[in-house]
């Protein structure tokens, strides 16, 4: 047996289990075209396993790489005048209601250049691969018109073709109602799903499609349009369901079998059932959750009793979640949501990877998947969620090439 790269002198935390972390000591992993060859305690290691190059890492631990699966990294502008005046005391509905939010990021957004919003979105990517994010989702959402939902779905693959990091494209061009279209929502939705998202299709720049499925964004009737025509070009479906109140979100998604249903801070038992039935993932974002003061916990006891995937993310944005720390976000679901450590780290690995329908290719360490790894300076796999403002990453490799590597 021959390998590319053979790691050892560490520990695994394999993640490839419904319980607990997986965890190998004294492990070593063996590395061939991009993928994992081999992986078990050194000790049995097989005798005829020969490497090109040989690691010892010298202890801490290895996991997954860490896959952040819903963000919208890309845009231009700042909201910080916004967050301010939340904190001032108004809500998020009214300033989105008198011209702000989403809609004033789309006005700087669709101002600026390609090669503008690819410097700005950039630090962002950096920030997450530098702590052990191998797989990041980015969504559109911030054009919400042809020629600047293409630009903003171009930028975003080529920031994972610059910077080595796995980048899954999802058009939102149901985010919100531009100005132009102001009172004539189901006019726009005909504008989506019969012009914007048939361009995005013909040049191949969405791995899913999404939609804001809320009071101040789309109805049920109107998302569900959006969902017949992505599936009629055959692509997956997703949503942000349920975060200021309940529409039944969650179940829709369910209905269209999505991929992961987001927010769901007010799903009922009903939607939690369907999403059981679907195999749909629940994304918790606790940054969001944070960012806007929030009340109502997502109904993580009732995920749970129904063995509901839960997927954790940054939602990295400029106005409700301006996050660029995974490692931050695990810690939060724990404290916030009341997640264990363990599913935390699921999360952010192999439940992530289920929510972006990468569950065959990544998001565990298992023989066959790609060698997306992260080593850290760590005691126990639950020092990643309990330690918060501290980055432990040594080194990260995506399909076996390094990423990352920090100085001891």
């Amino acid at each position: 047996m021959k390998a590319d790269l053979l790691l050892h002198g560490v520990h695994v935390a394999t993640l490839d289990t419904d319980e607990g972390y997986g965890e190998l000591h004294d492990a070593a992993i063996a590395i061939a075209d991009g993928r994992i060859a081999w992986l078990g305690p050194a000790r049995e290691r097989p005798a005829q396993l020969q490497a090109q190059q040989v690691l010892d890492l010298g202890g801490g631990w290895l996991t997954p790489g860490l896959i952040d699966c819903h963000t919208h990294l890309v845009w231009a502008g700042s909201r910080a005048a916004e967050i301010e005046r939340r904190w001032q005391g108004a809500s998020y509905e009214e300033i989105a209601r008198a011209g702000g939010g989403i809609v004033s990021t789309v006005a700087a957004t669709r101002a600026a250049s390609e090669a503008q919003l690819l410097e700005a979105a950039a630090p962002r990517l950096l920030a997450l691969r530098g702590e052990g994010v191998t797989t990041v989702e980015i969504k559109s959402g911030y054009g919400l018109e042809v020629a600047a939902e293409l630009r903003l779905l171009r930028v975003a693959r080529e920031l994972g073709r610059r910077h080595g990091v796995q980048v899954r494209t999802t058009f939102l061009g149901a985010h919100a109602l531009p100005p132009e279209y102001r009172g004539q929502a189901d006019a726009y939705v005909d504008e989506v799903c019969h012009r914007m998202l048939p361009a995005v299709h013909a040049e191949g720049l969405a791995d899913a499609v999404d939609a804001y499925c809320e009071g101040i964004g789309f109805s049920p009737a109107q998302t569900r349009r959006v969902f017949e025509a992505a599936q009629a070009l055959g692509l997956p479906v997703k949503l942000h369901a349920d975060q200021l109140s309940d529409l039944g979100g969650a179940a829709l998604a369910a209905e269209y079998h999505a991929l992961s249903a987001d927010h769901i801070e007010y799903s009922s038992p009903a939607s939690i059932e369907a999403m059981a039935r679907a195999g749909t993932v629940a994304v918790l974002l606790p940054g969001a959750y944070y960012c806007l003061r929030e009340q109502r916990r997502p109904p993580v006891d009732a995920l749970r009793a129904r063995r509901v995937p839960m997927a954790v993310s940054t939602d990295c944005n400029p106005g409700t979640s301006p996050c660029t720390s995974l490692l931050l976000m695990l810690h939060m679901a724990c404290t916030l949501f009341g997640l264990t450590p363990a599913e935390a780290l699921a999360g952010v690995t192999r439940h992530a990877a289920q929510a972006l329908g990468l569950q065959q290719r990544t998001g565990r360490l298992r023989v066959g998947l790609d060698a997306d790894l992260a080593w850290w300076a760590i005691d126990h796999p639950r020092d990643l969620v309990c330690q918060f403002g501290f980055n432990p990453l040594r080194a990260s490799w995506r399909q076996g090439q390094l990423l990352v590597r920090h100085p001891n």
